[in-house]
């Protein structure tokens, strides 16, 4: 209606303004001309000559407009109806959306690209919705599963004590501390996992000396490496360019990088670790000899509290949390972070690819960073 209205008033005013100008200015100039034919002025001629310009101007005039009227009459409709069709389907949609239904869609008007533009966000807005409200479900799901059993464990050995089966002895205080750590380590997995998923606004960004960051990484697993009988390396191409990041960061990323390998890796195993500079990239390469993982389960290793049943279980601790830290601290430094596998037994290598842009104000690589051939052995 609003649309037929703005066309009527644009008619009426085109029609006004033609016989505004057809009444003051075609009479002088309908009479002059027949002046110069030869009409005297005031005859009869000229009467009936001017009596049948002014009708002749009504009748065009109007005519015109009758027809521009049921034409745009006739669009107005044609274009509202579909205007309005599509616009009730997306509100449709969008009622459905906020009812919690994120599989519904809505077909491409094609009323110019404007229009299957809003309608193509749209969709992505939902399935993006959808995606959300899946994640967060099972989000919740594997919270209330991974905390579930400590806490069955503890108020079960606690009725125990109560109920005068159990005593508080040394076995009983060991296995009541080990799983109150484990729920702690669990909320400080969760934390860093929201922590590291705020990008990188919270981070203090910095030059960091690649080589230095992965020998200090290294050495802080050493002892747990040699308690577990598992040998661990370290390779260094020469002249490591700096990396602009976070150094806690990235040492957590290697650091649960180095934590996963040697869960996944039996005695008189082989985890290395090689660094080496790729164009304006840096490559970080930590391999295992251990368990491998399945085709089938590569692509969903990093997602949240992933486990796949050969490989990853709960009973060695691992809170299904720390490759996906990894891999949200990575994308925050403007990386990628992969893994790959040839299956069962066959090892695993997980690849961290970091920028190494040059950028005003930034230092220049100094002597540690043309280390090569570091290596530590256990």
């Amino acid at each position: 209606m609003r649309l037929l209205i703005a066309q009527t008033l644009v008619l009426l005013a085109g029609a006004l303004t033609t016989w505004i100008v057809a009444a003051i200015v075609g009479p002088p100039l309908f009479r002059e001309h027949l002046h110069r034919a030869g009409v005297s002025a005031g005859s009869a001629e000229q009467f009936h000559a001017e009596e049948a310009y002014t009708y002749a101007t009504a009748i065009s005039v109007g005519g015109a407009v009758a027809v521009a009227a049921l034409t745009a009459f006739a669009v107005s409709l044609y274009v509202s109806r579909r205007l309005q069709r599509s616009v009730g389907e997306v509100a449709s949609a969008a009622s459905a959306v906020a009812q919690g239904r994120y599989d519904i869609r809505v077909s491409p008007p094609k009323l110019g690209d404007d229009f299957d533009s809003l309608a193509q966000a749209f969709n992505q807005m939902a399935a993006r919705l959808g995606a959300v409200d899946a994640t967060r479900r099972r989000l919740f799901g594997d919270l209330a599963h991974e905390i579930r059993t400590p806490v069955s464990v503890l108020e079960a050995y606690l009725e125990a004590v109560e109920d005068g089966v159990r005593t508080l002895s040394p076995e009983t205080i060991a296995m009541l501390r080990d799983q109150t750590r484990r729920l702690v380590r669990f909320a400080e997995d969760v934390t860093a996992l929201a922590q590291a998923e705020e990008s990188s606004a919270s981070m203090a960004f910095a030059d960091i000396d690649v080589t230095d960051l992965i020998a200090k990484t290294v050495a802080a697993v050493t002892e747990r490496y040699r308690a577990k009988q598992v040998s661990l390396s370290m390779r260094v191409a020469p002249g490591l360019p700096p990396v602009w990041g976070d150094a806690q960061r990235l040492a957590q990323v290697l650091s649960n990088l180095l934590d996963n390998a040697l869960r996944h890796t039996p005695p008189h195993g082989r985890v290395d670790v090689h660094a080496e500079p790729l164009g304006r990239n840096l490559v970080l390469h930590v391999t295992d000899t251990g368990e491998g993982i399945a085709g089938d389960h590569l692509p969903h290793v990093f997602e949240r509290f992933y486990r796949a049943e050969a490989a990853r279980t709960r009973d060695r601790g691992g809170s299904g949390l720390g490759l996906a830290i990894a891999k949200a601290l990575v994308e925050a430094h403007g990386g990628q972070i992969s893994a790959s596998s040839d299956g069962a037994g066959a090892g695993t290598t997980f690849t961290i690819l970091l920028p190494t842009p040059s950028a005003p104000g930034k230092r220049t690589p100094g002597p540690s960073d043309s280390a090569a051939g570091l290596s530590v052995s256990d």
